[in-house]
C-alpha cells in the first residue's frame, strides 16, 4: 500500500468528516494518535472539545444553540488500563464497558451499527491502542450500512500488530462531500507521521478544510512507561 503525506489526504477532501488516525512516531519511541470532527450543519459547527480524565468529550460551545445533542454529544476518547478508545460517538463508552467485562474489540462492536442519520448512515468508526511492557499494537474498525441500504451493517476490523516507526493509519467517515454523503471507502490509509507532537498537530489543524473543521485531538504515548501528552485544538474559541 503506498504511504501518503497526511496533509495532502486532508487537503484534497473538504469533508472527511471525522476521523481517527493511530501510528508510531519516527524515532519509535512514542504511539500516535489524532481525532478530529468536522460540520457542516450549525449544530455539528456549535462544538469544542474539553478533557474528562484520563480521555475527552465534545461539549456543546454555545448551549443556546444545541438542538440535538443525541449524536454530537459523546466522549471520543477514554483510557481502560493499557488500551487508549478512540471512537467518533458513544460506541467509546460500548468498547469501554464491554472491555472491562472480559469481551474483545470485535465483540464490543458486534452490539453497535452505523448511525441512523439517514440518508447518510454516517460510518461509526473505532480505534484502540494495546501498549504493554514497551509493546505496541492497534486496530481500527469500521461499521457502515450497505452502499446507503440500512436493512445490512458491514463490519470491518483492521488490526497491526508492532506498526512501523514513521508510520500510522487514517479512517474516516466520508469518502467526499455529497449529499448524501458517501461512506469511507477501503482500507485504512498507510501514512506518515512525522514530528513531534506540536508539529504534527500544527500539519493536521492547519490542512484541515477550513470552512468545515471543529475540533482536534493528539496524544502521544511514550512505550516505555505509558506517559502520554496530549494537544486539543478548537475553532470556537
Amino acid at each position: 500500500m503506498e504511504l501518503r503525506a497526511i496533509e495532502q489526504e486532508l487537503r484534497e477532501n473538504a469533508y472527511p468528516g471525522r476521523g481517527i488516525i493511530l501510528g508510531r512516531t519516527a524515532d519509535g519511541r512514542k504511539a500516535v494518535t489524532a481525532y478530529f470532527i468536522m460540520g457542516r450543519s450549525e449544530n455539528s459547527r456549535n462544538r469544542i472539545f474539553v478533557e474528562d480524565g484520563d480521555g475527552i468529550r465534545t461539549q456543546a460551545f454555545d448551549p443556546s444553540k444545541l438542538t440535538d445533542p443525541s449524536l454530537i454529544i459523546y466522549a471520543p476518547v477514554r483510557v481502560l488500563g493499557n488500551k487508549t478508545i478512540v471512537t467518533n460517538g458513544d460506541q467509546t463508552d460500548t468498547i469501554y464497558e464491554l472491555m472491562d467485562r472480559q469481551q474483545t474489540f470485535e465483540q464490543a462492536l458486534r452490539t453497535r451499527e452505523f448511525e441512523p442519520d439517514a440518508p447518510n448512515y454516517t460510518p461509526r468508526i473505532s480505534g484502540i491502542m494495546h501498549i504493554e511492557g514497551g509493546s505496541y499494537n492497534y486496530a481500527l474498525s469500521i461499521l457502515k450500512s450497505n452502499d446507503g441500504d440500512p436493512a445490512s451493517c458491514r463490519r470491518y476490523t483492521f488490526a497491526y500488530e508492532n506498526p512501523k516507526a514513521g508510520e500510522g493509519h487514517f479512517i474516516h467517515t466520508y469518502q467526499c462531500d455529497g449529499n448524501p454523503l458517501p461512506s469511507f471507502q477501503g482500507e485504512p490509509k498507510k501514512i506518515r507521521i512525522v514530528g513531534e507532537i506540536d508539529a504534527f498537530t500544527s500539519l493536521l489543524w492547519e490542512s484541515l478544510n477550513e470552512d468545515n473543521k471543529v475540533s482536534l485531538f493528539v496524544r502521544y504515548i511514550d512505550l516505555a512507561d505509558g506517559t502520554w501528552e496530549s494537544r486539543i485544538v478548537n475553532k470556537n474559541q
